[in-house]
């Protein structure tokens, strides 16, 4: 599957960068750069969850990152004012914002672009629109690693919100021969995941944060 891909995002988290140039940097570098994509970053206010300045860690990758497209902004999570702050509403204008920022990086939908994205698991059911397997209690229904592949619903990339569709390859190797949840079961476990993450978005010592 590397020999495919044409392009690799990233969250501007050092976690995230350095696991997609281990995973993915070849050698040869014909991929060019990994693209910091900020829309992509986890979703809590949490230490952990928030990242660091540009000019903090740039020099730490060497000139393997672009991190052009990410504000001196980014990492204003506690503030009301910011896009960035972690409210249900602004989680789903961002998810929205970073497909289509993925859309605009495959280059619209002409030609067959071949994306990797190494993001975070809370923020991925918010990137995808699918909150199918999340276990009670977590914030996450994918493993440390984990991958699936999608594609953009609307392929003529003309769909305000780019929305997502995982293919069926992906599906069956993850769930046999399992029926997917219809768009009335999926509305249904966006409700209960939204009801369980939404006291975490904001940190606090006290409270701790989902696993």
């Amino acid at each position: 599957h590397h020999s495919k891909l044409t392009h690799l995002v990233a969250s501007p988290l050092r976690r995230t960068l350095h696991t997609c140039l281990l995973g993915f940097g070849p050698e040869d570098g014909h991929l060019g750069k990994v693209i910091a994509l900020p829309e992509v970053q986890e979703v809590s206010d949490a230490p952990c969850d928030t990242g660091s300045a540009v000019s903090e860690i740039e020099g730490e990758f060497e000139g393997k990152v672009d991190f052009s497209r990410v504000p001196e902004d980014w990492t204003e999570k506690k503030n009301p004012e910011s896009r960035w702050e972690p409210t249900l509403k602004k989680l789903e204008v961002r998810a929205a914002e970073a497909r289509r920022a993925l859309r605009e990086i495959a280059g619209g939908g002409e030609g067959d672009a071949q994306i990797v994205v190494v993001t975070h698991g809370g923020f991925l059911h918010f990137l995808t629109n699918d909150f199918h397997g999340v276990p009670a209690g977590k914030a996450t229904g994918w493993e440390n690693t984990e991958y699936r592949s999608y594609n953009f619903a609307d392929s003529t990339g003309k769909d305000e919100k780019a929305l997502l569709t995982e293919t069926q390859e992906s599906w069956n190797r993850r769930q046999g021969e399992k029926t997917r949840p219809t768009p009335e079961e999926q509305a249904e476990l966006q409700r209960v995941f939204y009801r369980d993450m939404e006291p975490y978005l904001k940190y606090t010592a006290e409270r701790g944060w989902m696993q």
